[in-house]
């Protein structure tokens, strides 16, 4: 079962950060492998956001949809995925922003985990090498967007 799990500091603020990742429409728009998203419903529970979402992933000449229950939860900073359709066994992944102890309001630590697996084992062999390359990129793609939309520190 794969897992990817990873940790940077980055120059923008946890509250920013937060907010550019439970941005989820625009994926699309940087994402590695996203290439579209369509968000089914939004509904508040108390003090978190739940989204269910589907997500379209390609690669070449494979394209893969799948349906994930998104959960933003602004105290702690918290975002997490929970699998409910499509090409997986199951999915998950959490992300975390914490502010840096000592390092000023701008800076926080991204936290990113992600375990998988697909399904079919032909798509887990096509896919799984390529997935392994765009999860490396994520943090370093939401990373620039945040530098794009909020200024480079």
């Amino acid at each position: 079962m794969p897992k990817f799990q990873t940790r940077r500091q980055v120059s923008h603020s946890a509250q920013r950060m937060f907010n550019l990742v439970a941005d989820i429409e625009r994926y699309p728009e940087f994402v590695p492998l996203c290439q579209s998203l369509h968000v089914r419903g939004r509904q508040m529970q108390g003090e978190q956001e739940i989204v269910v979402a589907d997500m379209t992933i390609a690669y070449k000449m494979i394209r893969e949809s799948f349906t994930s229950k998104v959960t933003l939860r602004p105290q702690p900073r918290e975002i997490l995925v929970e699998y409910l359709d499509g090409p997986f066994k199951h999915l998950e992944n959490k992300w975390s922003f914490l502010p840096v102890p000592g390092k000023g309001e701008d800076v926080c630590e991204v936290s990113f985990y992600i375990d998988y697996e697909f399904r079919n084992r032909m798509l887990s062999g096509l896919m799984g090498a390529v997935f392994d390359k765009a999860f490396h990129k994520f943090s370093s793609a939401f990373e620039q967007r945040a530098d794009r939309i909020y200024g480079a520190a």
